[in-house]
């Protein structure tokens, strides 16, 4: 699966999911000290006049999207290294999703916010909370409208960990 990386050295020495051997791993954090992690980031979906107006008047069929998206994305932000393969287990403080409604551009984006006490970060399971509430999004308002766009899911902060503070303007300047 991973043989063509194994000739791409100067690249997998920084990919820590792979061991020497370019063979996926989980990253030992046992040596790691607790310290206090947040993470946070967004995920938006664009949305046609007719599902945008049903959203933003809680007057879609399946019920308020907003609060189904919103219950979503925390129970996915828990659920995480169930989703992915190599992503610790965190034992989560809080998540948090909240929505920033754009009339101008029919856009919503979902902002989740996650924090722990651990030896790991929680940007995996603040990435996954904001993408699986606009998922639930597209799914409540799909027959509405098809042509729904996800769009941009990204990191917008961390703190904690070796790296104490990485901002949007720092993670973006990140090759």
């Amino acid at each position: 699966m991973f043989r063509n990386l194994k000739n791409c050295s100067r690249y997998t020495s920084s990919l820590t999911h792979l061991n020497k051997s370019g063979n996926a791993a989980m990253v030992d954090v046992g040596w790691k000290p607790d310290s206090v992690r947040k993470a946070q980031a967004t995920s938006s979906i664009h949305l046609s006049q007719d599902a945008f107006n049903s959203v933003c008047n809680d007057a879609n069929a399946k019920g308020s999207v907003l609060t189904v998206a919103k219950i979503a994305g925390i129970q996915a932000a828990k659920q995480t290294s169930s989703l992915i393969p190599l992503c610790h287990p965190v034992n989560l403080s809080n998540v948090d999703i909240t929505f920033d409604v754009r009339s101008d551009s029919r856009s919503i984006a979902a902002v989740c916010t996650a924090s722990c006490i651990g030896k790991t970060g929680v940007e995996m399971e603040a990435l996954v909370g904001a993408s699986v509430a606009t998922l639930t999004v597209y799914d409540m308002c799909k027959a509405v409208d098809r042509s729904a766009v996800i769009r941009e899911t990204r990191l917008l902060l961390k703190t904690g960990g070796t790296k104490q503070k990485d901002s949007a303007a720092d993670l973006a300047a990140v090759p």
